[in-house]
């Protein structure tokens, strides 16, 4: 699940144009292709509110185990699991361990009674929170030009939700079967977004060089904060998410639509030899 802290200003900017005419970067000493781009999901590549759409999740899980907890105190204690899992700084352990181990307990039941469950709700009702999502647009059509011009993809998602569930999501905007690098889930993953430690964790996975990757997403705090580790950035706008807690400058800012031609002017630098 992903869980939008309380206070954040979700909200949709006024377009920022990406201008094609500039001038091109010029090449710096040490500079690096960029070959890899991780995306966000949630917010960037998949039209939803974060908000809305959490509320409907907690409502539709919580229905599951009405009979035997109130449906307020199963989505308070989920929340609180997720939390513990978010801030999690444990190499190891994954987010799945994180959270199985702190759930059940908080929930009173075992995870051999819960983990059936949680698995029968992503099977079923899961999939109907994506019936009243509102266009897309041509998402498939950006990744898969992107993989023709030679970039790999990642799905860099908060990965605090099961891949099955992930791969789900992809599917209510036809990507779900394109040949990702990577998809982050709570069973692969050992930490959460904005810890740096998520964007380390997939660099050391992939084994690549931040200076060759460019993080793109829709929250200042959680996806900008690859910066710090030497990737570049692009901030897309259309569902924007800043709570003003970061400096952090992104190299690029544009709306979904005009991220090809943000990739258009990176295929066109002039890469070192390195």
């Amino acid at each position: 699940m992903v869980v939008a802290e309380k206070g954040a200003r979700l909200y949709i900017p006024k377009p920022i144009m990406y201008n094609s005419n500039q001038p091109r970067p010029q090449r710096k000493e040490g500079f690096f292709m960029i070959k890899h781009l991780f995306f966000d999901l949630d917010g960037t590549l998949l039209p939803i509110d974060l908000d809305f759409f959490f509320q409907d999740y907690l409502v539709t899980l919580s229905a599951r185990f009405a009979t035997a907890i109130e449906p307020k105190v199963f989505q308070d204690k989920l929340l609180a699991s997720t939390m513990v899992m978010i801030k999690s700084n444990d190499p190891n352990l994954t987010n799945e361990e994180v959270f199985w181990q702190d759930f059940p307990a908080r929930i009173g039941m075992t995870r051999a009674v819960l983990e059936p469950i949680f698995r029968d709700f992503y099977a079923h009702e899961y999939r109907t929170l994506g019936n009243n999502l509102p266009p897309a647009g041509p998402v498939r059509t950006l990744l898969a030009s992107a993989l023709e011009q030679g970039f790999s993809v990642t799905i860099a998602t908060n990965p605090v939700f099961p891949r099955d569930a992930i791969i789900e999501r992809l599917s209510w905007i036809n990507c779900h079967d394109l040949p990702y690098l990577l998809v982050t889930s709570m069973e692969k993953m050992h930490f959460c977004k904005p810890n740096p430690n998520y964007y380390r964790e997939i660099l050391d996975l992939l084994k690549v060089k931040p200076e060759e990757c460019m993080m793109i997403g829709n929250d200042v705090e959680e996806d900008m904060v690859a910066a710090e580790l030497g990737m570049k950035t692009c901030l897309v706008t259309d569902r924007l998410i800043s709570r003003g807690k970061t400096k952090l400058t992104p190299d690029y800012t544009c709306r979904l639509a005009e991220l090809p031609q943000v990739l258009m002017a990176l295929k066109e630098l002039p890469s070192s030899k390195n």
